[in-house]
């Protein structure tokens, strides 16, 4: 059962970190790899990030509030790059970054 306190935060984290994950994929994928290199680390850094705030909040701990003002601010960047990139992944990817962003924003406030 989710901490039902930060179920949509946990929810928007949780989905991000699946499409990040899916986006970094896509990318190396993609014919010029090397253009998406910093779009690939973004995803990864900001799946990992949005991953562990999802457990930190379902847990309850204590970080959790620290943790998703990072996240917060690893989603808007990864969003903020991915947007630049025509590819439906990539702009999948921003579309749910963003929205996780504005989650964990108002879950650190």
């Amino acid at each position: 059962m989710l901490n039902t306190k930060f179920a949509s935060c946990i929810q928007a984290c949780s989905n991000c970190a699946l499409v990040c994950e899916t986006c970094a994929s896509e990318c190396l994928r993609e014919d010029d790899v090397k253009m998406m290199a910093r779009c690939i680390e973004l995803d990864r850094d900001c799946a990992n990030i949005c991953a562990m705030a999802a457990i930190l909040m379902s847990r309850g701990s204590e970080y959790a509030k620290e943790l998703c003002a990072l996240c917060a601010k690893v989603c808007r960047d990864c969003g903020e790059e991915c947007s630049k990139h025509q590819t439906d992944h990539c702009q999948e990817c921003a579309t749910a970054c963003m929205k996780c962003a504005e989650e964990c924003e108002r879950m650190a406030a």
